[in-house]
């Protein structure tokens, strides 16, 4: 019997879970013991061997960097058996290290995956991001605003006042003015240390997470990741590619793109359907953490489908030595 070759997201589903749940449970044991690079490590190895089982051609398009800075999981590295459709991978096998060495909120391990030529190949530098939930006009808000306008034209749209917008943004020396700005608006501000996959997606569970909108600039591949997860869950992303220096921009022209100053939006970054899968590391606001028993570990899975608009949460007890 030949094996499909078409993109069977159905299928693959619950063996992206399963990626993302070892991913979870081989770091896990490193949580808040202060070693970010050896919690990496163990959830790049467990990911990685678990892609390898699937009937997939795949090549990761968003990874770990370039092949020469990441023994495992690098930019176009092939993985899985061969025998099956074309896939394109995008990943973060421990999104927020730091908070996992140090046991702080919303470490997740994160892997999308869709036919081949369906991401957008983000080069490793920065982008700007804007992100809202779903049910909002497109273009309600858009990158060419100023933080300030961002929050009353989403505080209009949602028929409220700008002191009930709550903003997630990466706390860094660079977003002081626009952390300065937003909060003169009366809006809230919900500041993250890390993890800024995590910070767009609280976007599109407003109503759970308390979360309007989120702003700033971060990685881009992480970009790609965000708009993988809001493709499946809904909602709007913006993100524009920043350039420090020459080197950033031979890095996307090697990434074949041409346009510096374009705006993607989230069907630019995420042209096809895809599936995404998340699994907690540590508590968060999005899932629940890895939970250790005597003989079992639990985790929570985020499994999404943007053919089908379904999103399940997975709880998997499993018995563990």
């Amino acid at each position: 019997m030949s094996t499909p070759k078409d993109f069977n997201d159905r299928m693959l589903s619950l063996g992206l879970a399963r990626v993302a749940e070892q991913a979870a449970i081989a770091s896990a044991k490193l949580v808040g013991h202060g070693d970010e690079k050896a919690a990496d490590q163990a959830a790049v190895n467990a990911m990685r061997e678990q892609l390898n089982m699937l009937d997939i051609a795949g090549v990761v398009v968003i990874g770990e960097g370039e092949r020469d800075e990441a023994p495992m999981l690098y930019i176009g590295e092939e993985v899985g058996t061969g025998n099956g459709p074309g896939v394109d991978i995008a990943l973060d096998p421990l999104e927020g290290t730091t908070l996992t060495a140090k046991d702080m909120p919303n470490a997740l391990t994160v892997i999308a995956m869709g036919p081949r030529g369906s991401m957008l190949h983000a080069p490793d530098v920065y982008m700007d991001k804007l992100a809202i939930g779903p049910g909002y006009a497109e273009d309600t808000v858009t990158l060419d605003m100023s933080p300030a306008e961002r929050v009353q034209a989403l505080a209009r749209a949602k028929g409220c006042d700008a002191s009930d917008i709550t903003c997630c943004i990466l706390e860094r020396p660079r977003h002081e003015e626009m952390i300065a700005e937003v909060r003169a608006t009366g809006a809230a501000i919900r500041l993250i240390t890390d993890g800024d996959v995590a910070g767009v997606m609280h976007c599109a569970e407003p109503q759970i997470t308390g979360i309007d909108m989120y702003m700033g600039s971060g990685g881009a591949p992480e970009g790609v990741l965000a708009a993988a997860a809001l493709k499946c869950m809904g909602g709007q992303i913006y993100g524009r590619l920043l350039f420090r220096n020459d080197d950033e921009r031979g890095r996307a022209a090697k990434a074949g793109i041409t346009d510096l100053n374009r705006v993607y939006k989230r069907d630019d970054m995420v042209t096809d359907h895809v599936i995404f899968a998340a699994t907690g590391v540590t508590n968060g606001s999005i899932l629940s953490g890895i939970k250790r028993e005597i003989g079992w570990i639990t985790t929570e899975t985020l499994l999404m489908r943007s053919k089908t608009g379904s999103v399940r949460r997975v709880i998997y007890r499993n018995p563990f030595k």
